[in-house]
């Protein structure tokens, strides 16, 4: 009755659970101890009743009762310790109760049912330390292993190696079982039994073994990887995948690595990609993922195996461990150039861009690696872009997830090599969220700095902008304009959009380009009708009866005329119109800028010293823009009205700094780096306020003076505005009073 739900309650409310146990007392009767047991196990089932039985001391009585010469109140009572353990105070109670001796003495019952359940009662207990020690000093792994070597009771093969496996976490138990062959054993039952089920707790034995690195070399030494892959052939997806996470957990064994390669253990891993058991392809993906981890040799082989197609298919999986795994793969397989065009020939660029917008952190933090990874090429960037992958990995930026956030940092910062990519990052708002970032103390790391800076030096203009310096490093190309300062929050204009905008009182952007423009295409020739006899001519309507074509009526021939020549006309028109369609905007060149340029590479570049070339080059500069000026007339230096004058002649907002005559501080620094740029001078561009901007170079001294003894170069800002030319030391009052009002 006690099995009736019912019951159950009403037994509960009745408080019955005293007077069980009291029944369960030596001086009873075998049958009062049978049908008391079995009440028991029914009750067992419920928490409310295990604290119950617990509380009152029943765990004792009911080992003392798996010593019954009763065979059912043996099952009963070991049902009933079932249903205890699976708390942990039972757990730690049996074991202090001296229960594992009667549990084992079980497994020598001639009732299947009772041997199960005594095993899976082991298999519970012994997820604790202390109770696999004492399993062990009691013997008990001997009997496992007897059990396992019995054809006879392959029934509980599979119930034996759950508590093997769990025994095998212990380094001392895995000495103790290859001492005593026991491994030899376990290793023949996997490839030999005809029970897929035995040979997939085998594996996880295996697994469980593997946990610590002197037990991964235990096995290894034991030649595990001809068992592992010997099981990924059974047709079992069960099977299969236990093996799978028996290999890649034995990768962390170096030697393992390439002993899987060794035996062709990869392809079939490989071919388990394309299951259709999400289990299975997830446990393959893991598998690869470690086996080519720093294995150069493992990464090829998958590609001989031809699973870069099924690796790249899997990142739109469902499952989210096979998408993160699978990305994994292709990161590890990237290291290698060869292989990296491969993977994007397959499509990975498209797949991983539809994988950034998971919603699973692991996923996102695996497939922005790969992204990372596979945009060291330039052609993978370019793809990245045109399928539109920047906008996700710009959005990562702004992750709550660390991991997430950092490696698209990464992302950001290997992506930011070429210019288009670095413009079209910017424009989407990575460089406004960097810098967020960086003034973050939480969300700040190492990689965020690095890739604001490496936005920063793949476009100068911007950098400018935004920290108002240039190091000597930053060489000014064409290209570059000086947009003014701006705030962190600030979102910069790119220059074609500045100069499509109509004049306005705001300051001018100066900009260069001493770059000719490309020789204009030709225009398309008219078409004639050439004669068939002219040279490659040929008839626009050919016709083998063109003589008799001649005869039709004046009338007709005008009126078809006619329309031939529309239609040429059109014909014309079209490609004319098609190409003013295509037509991008180039930077308008400067031919000033570019003589300039030309100026100071014959004047100024052969002088024999730097110093020399800096003065030179400071007195030039002076002198194309206005020359000097003293400190008291600035006032009287009109610039504003000359640069005013420019964009109104100009119609624009955006200056070519050749057209400049009147310069003030930030173009004559603007026009000093630029040129040192070209001529090889190595100069910073710091700007101040109030349209002050210096530049800054590093002299060493002509004449030591120790001899025979080096000094490092002293740092001084140059004079372009006062005394062209001269040299003042960096911080020095000369200096300050050069760079402030």
């Amino acid at each position: 009755m006690a099995s009736h739900n019912d019951v159950k309650k009403l037994l509960k409310k009745l408080d019955v659970i005293p007077s069980i146990l009291a029944r369960l007392a030596p001086a009873e009767d075998t049958l009062i101890h049978e049908f008391a047991s079995l009440c028991l196990a029914y009750l067992s089932v419920e928490y409310t009743s295990k604290v119950q039985i617990f509380e009152l001391d029943g765990l004792d009585t009911l080992i003392r009762l798996l010593s019954s010469p009763d065979p059912d109140v043996k099952k009963n009572s070991l049902e009933c310790i079932y249903q205890l353990v699976q708390d942990f105070p039972s757990r730690a109670a049996i074991r202090e109760l001296n229960g594992i001796p009667p549990l084992l003495e079980l497994l020598k019952s001639e009732y299947p049912v009772i041997q199960q359940l005594a095993l899976k009662t082991l298999a519970t207990i012994t997820h604790d330390a202390e109770t696999r020690l004492a399993h062990r000093e009691n013997q008990g792994f001997e009997q496992l292993i007897e059990i396992l070597g019995n054809n006879e009771l392959n029934d509980l093969h599979v119930e034996t190696l759950v508590v093997v496996s769990n025994c095998m976490e212990d380094m001392d138990t895995v000495q103790l079982i290859q001492q005593t062959g026991g491994l030899d054993k376990l290793l023949q039952l996997a490839e030999t039994s005809t029970l897929p089920e035995v040979q997939m707790n085998a594996a996880k034995a295996i697994t469980n073994t593997a946990q610590s690195n002197e037990n991964r070399k235990i096995l290894h030494e034991q030649e595990v990887e001809k068992t592992l892959v010997t099981l990924l052939r059974v047709d079992h997806e069960g099977l299969r995948t236990a093996a799978c996470q028996a290999i890649a957990i034995m990768c962390e064994n170096l030697a393992s690595k390439d002993e899987f390669r060794k035996l062709a253990g990869i392809q079939p891993i490989v071919q388990l990609l394309n299951s259709e058991n999400a289990e299975v392809k997830k446990a393959a993906a893991l598998a690869l993922s470690n086996l080519t981890n720093a294995n150069h040799l493992n990464a090829n082989a998958v590609i001989e195996a031809e699973g870069t197609e099924a690796l790249v298919q899997l990142l739109t999986d469902q499952m989210v461990g096979a998408v993160a795994y699978a990305a994994d793969v292709l990161t590890n397989m990237c290291t290698q150039e060869a292989l990296r065009s491969s993977i994007l020939a397959q499509g990975a660029m498209q797949a991983l861009t539809e994988a950034l917008c998971s919603t699973d952190s692991l996923v996102l933090s695996k497939v922005v690696l790969a992204v990372a990874a596979l945009a060291c090429d330039s052609d993978a960037r370019t793809e990245l872009r045109n399928v539109g992958g920047l906008v996700p990995l710009v959005k990562l930026l702004d992750s709550k997830n660390d991991e997430v956030r950092r490696n698209a940092c990464w992302a950001v910062l290997v992506c930011a090599s070429d210019e288009p990519t670095t413009i079209e990052m910017c424009r989407l708002g990575a460089l406004n969220i960097l810098q967020e970032i960086h003034l973050s103390t939480s969300r700040k790391n190492n990689f965020s700095e690095a890739a604001l800076q490496r936005l920063f030096d793949s476009n100068l203009s911007i950098k400018y902008s935004f920290t108002g310096f240039l190091s000597s490093s930053n060489k000014i190309t064409d290209g570059f304009y000086d947009y003014g300062q701006v705030k962190p929050d600030h979102k910069m204009i790119i220059l074609e959009e500045l100069y499509k905008q109509k004049v306005n009182q705001h300051r001018p952007v100066v900009f260069l380009n001493a770059k000719p423009p490309e020789p204009a295409l030709t225009e398309l020739p008219p078409v004639e009708n050439k004669s068939p006899d002219s040279p490659g001519g040929r008839s626009p309507t050919p016709s083998k009866n063109s003589n008799k074509d001649k005869t039709p009526s004046k009338g007709k021939s005008k009126g078809k005329k006619e329309e031939e020549k529309t239609k040429e006309e059109e014909e014309i028109k079209i490609p004319q119109e098609v190409i003013v369609e295509k037509k991008q905007w180039l930077l308008p060149y400067d031919p000033i800028f570019h003589s300039l340029i030309t100026n100071v590479t014959k004047s100024v570049l052969p002088l024999p010293n730097t110093k020399e070339q800096v003065v030179a080059l400071a007195v030039f500069v002076a002198e194309k823009m206005g020359g000097p000026v003293e400190r008291d007339r600035l006032h009287e230096f009109f610039w504003e009205l000359h640069v005013s004058e420019l964009k109104f002649q100009l119609q624009s907002n955006v200056i070519p700094i050749g057209q400049i005559k009147k310069g003030t501080f930030y173009h004559r620094a603007l026009l000093f780096k630029a040129l040192a740029d070209r001529i090889g001078i190595n100069c910073s561009l710091v700007r101040g306020e109030y349209n002050r901007a210096w530049n800054e170079v590093l002299l060493a001294d002509e004449v030591p003076k120790a001899p025979g003894k080096l000094f490092p170069p002293k740092a001084y800002a140059v004079d372009l505005m006062h005394s062209p030319g001269h040299l003042m030391k960096k911080n020095s009052p000369e200096a300050i009073q050069y760079q402030c009002i």
